[in-house]
């Protein structure tokens, strides 16, 4: 699976979970926080995104995770 259908799965499930964004906001150099997203979104954006991808990785994993691109290089590791 390539970097860029990951990121579009990513921005995908963004877009779902925090409907008051417009497509043109992310950006994989973005943060989730600063597109309003809270704990319980960003859990529910790793959540869906790690389902439409058919992977399962710990959380622990994600400790790292700054921005949509670091979020894009654990997904893609594991996918």
């Amino acid at each position: 699976m390539t970097h860029d259908v990951i990121f579009e799965t990513v921005k995908r499930n963004v877009l779902a979970v925090l409907p008051d964004v417009e497509p043109g906001q992310i950006s994989i150099d973005g943060k989730l926080s600063d597109l309003g997203a809270n704990s319980v979104d960003r859990a529910d954006v790793v959540t869906l995104t790690m389902e439409d991808l058919g992977v399962t990785i710990p959380i622990t994993e994600f400790q790292d995770v700054s921005d949509l691109r670091s979020l894009v290089t654990v997904l893609e590791k594991h996918a």
